[in-house]
């Protein structure tokens, strides 16, 4: 085994998705939990108490603490940045754990939420509202 080999050993890569938001994650399990978001704690990247409950809620539903996450995110806002977050988590705690999965699952933090803004089209104000039509 080399170096290289051992160090892919020691986490589960997973990625989670929302609207553009993109989060590769790491899981990795220590002793103490520690979330960090492009080389910053997850409480200075997500400044407000129901963003970082988000990102937590996957541990608090399956009642595992002993894991740390390393993440990269791009794209979308903070609130689908989150959400992709919490996906990632997810399906890695179902990697480390498939007996996690029923439960993650019944929450909804297995299904990637594909919603996103709709396109402007020619002709038209925005996605669907088209200008006013007269007849004269």
């Amino acid at each position: 085994m080399t170096k290289t080999d051992t160090l892919k050993s020691k986490y589960i890569g997973t990625v989670g998705r929302r609207k553009t938001a993109i989060a590769s994650v790491r899981l990795m399990e220590t002793p103490n939990m520690a979330i960090t978001v492009n080389d910053k704690e997850y409480n200075v990247y997500f400044p407000t108490r129901e963003l970082q409950a988000i990102v937590k809620e996957p541990f608090t539903t399956s009642g595992l603490t002993k894991f740390s996450v390393s993440a990269k995110l791009i794209g979308g806002g903070t609130h689908a940045q989150a959400e992709a977050l919490r996906h990632g988590i997810a399906r890695a705690l179902i990697k480390f754990d498939i007996e996690l999965r029923k439960k993650l699952k019944k929450e909804g933090m297995l299904k990637r939420d594909p919603r996103a803004k709709e396109r402007r089209k020619f002709g038209l104000k925005k996605a669907r509202k088209a200008p006013q039509w007269s007849k004269r």
